[in-house]
């Protein structure tokens, strides 16, 4: 399967004191704003390393309910935190958190393919981060 999604963002401005805004193809985002002040600070908007995070979480969790429905699990709900560090001008890291409801699925089995989904989410297999995850099964 191939296929193509389509991103945009404007900026106008020097890098302080300018504003930017990112729009997605989909219209989720249209023109949602974000500059230094939402990128460095605690400005009000969104930042590239904050939608990093939200498709990391996104793509890996949909990766680990596929790799579930491989072994016969129906996953209740999988939710997903991920954390992006960065520092010294880079993305170094993802830490992604994660909590499941699977019917019948074992600890060490939902471990095993909560891993597995970590090593072939597309995203993953984007970043060149460190990745690391804490998985729990609730019951």
């Amino acid at each position: 399967m191939k296929f193509t999604r389509n991103a945009s963002a404007n900026w106008k401005g020097r890098i302080k004191a300018g504003m930017g805004t990112i729009s997605t193809e989909s219209g989720v985002l249209d023109a949602a704003k974000y500059g230094f002040a939402t990128r460095f600070e605690d400005g009000k908007g969104t930042n590239p390393e904050e939608l990093i995070g939200a498709a990391h979480a996104g793509c890996y969790t949909m990766q680990l309910s596929a790799f579930l429905g491989e072994e016969d699990y129906n996953p209740e709900n999988l939710h997903t935190e991920a954390k992006v560090t960065f520092e010294d001008g880079a993305v170094t890291k993802v830490h992604l958190t994660l909590t499941g409801k699977v019917p019948e699925c074992s600890e060490e089995e939902f471990l095993k393919l909560a891993n597995k989904a970590k090593e072939n989410c597309p995203i993953s297999k984007l970043l060149k981060a460190e990745i690391t995850l804490d998985a729990s099964l609730e019951s």
